[in-house]
């Protein structure tokens, strides 16, 4: 990993170029970083981030999504064991066996860390981006929560059926739990990575004005002491 360069700075505080969003399932964290991207003019990286990590990996999207943010089930990760220790290792594999979370986890890492390096701007959406990307100034990183009552309601409102969007509102968030401490050796949410956790229930316009109201306060705010939230307060280093 090469060294992360110095920010432009104004007054200061670093100008952000990278916003990581992270949020509860059904609360519309994507929803409020495509408007975020949208009003920056900066780069989506939702579904292009699964996009990028097939192409590299040589499978399907729905493979890569597959494994998004949740561990493998203990049966596939102990058969993962016996495929690349067999003999018959060099036989064709369907790509779900062949992809599994930590590819992803590896590649994402990859695709991240080049567009934090290389882009003019981005709104990333999960993916343990705000972990990998923790020590980067340029960064603005958000959790986006909500009621379990509204949660419901707007997947139920974007069409999913209420018994399905019940169960996948109560059961999501604990497999992106488990992602997040088996990858990154961390809580989830670890609140003192983030610079704002905003509650989603007033609406998806009301977050993205509140972000960016956020961002500009910080952005023109004077002070003389460097930021030390990245690093004072890092999560992956407090579980280690």
């Amino acid at each position: 990993m090469g060294t992360v360069p110095s920010p432009v700075e104004r007054w200061g505080w670093p100008v952000f170029k990278i916003i990581t969003v992270e949020r509860e399932y059904g609360a519309g964290g994507s929803l409020v970083a495509a408007q975020l991207a949208r009003r920056k003019g900066w780069q989506l990286l939702d579904q292009q981030l699964t996009c990028e990590i097939a192409k590299l990996a040589g499978v399907q999207e729905k493979a890569v999504a597959r494994h998004s943010e949740k561990c493998d089930p203990l049966v596939h990760r102990l058969a993962k064991v016996f495929w690349r220790g067999s003999h018959e290792r060099s036989l064709p594999i369907g790509e779900d066996k062949i992809f599994d979370a930590d590819e992803m986890v590896e590649l994402a890492h990859q695709v991240i860390e080049k567009v934090a390096r290389e882009g003019d701007g981005c709104v990333i959406v999960g993916r343990g981006a705000p972990y990998i990307l923790r020590h980067r100034e340029d960064t603005f990183r958000v959790f986006i929560y909500g009621s379990r009552e509204e949660k419901i309601r707007r997947m139920v409102k974007l069409k999913m059926d209420e018994q399905e969007a019940t169960l996948m509102v109560d059961t999501i968030d604990r497999e992106r739990a488990a992602f997040v401490s088996k990858y990154f050796n961390a809580e989830w949410p670890s609140r003192h990575l983030y610079h704002m956790l905003l509650n989603s229930d007033p609406g998806i316009e009301y977050a993205t004005e509140t972000i960016l109201a956020t961002m500009d306060a910080l952005e023109r705010r004077p002070h003389t002491t460097k930021q030390s939230q990245n690093t004072a307060l890092d999560p992956i280093s407090q579980r280690a």
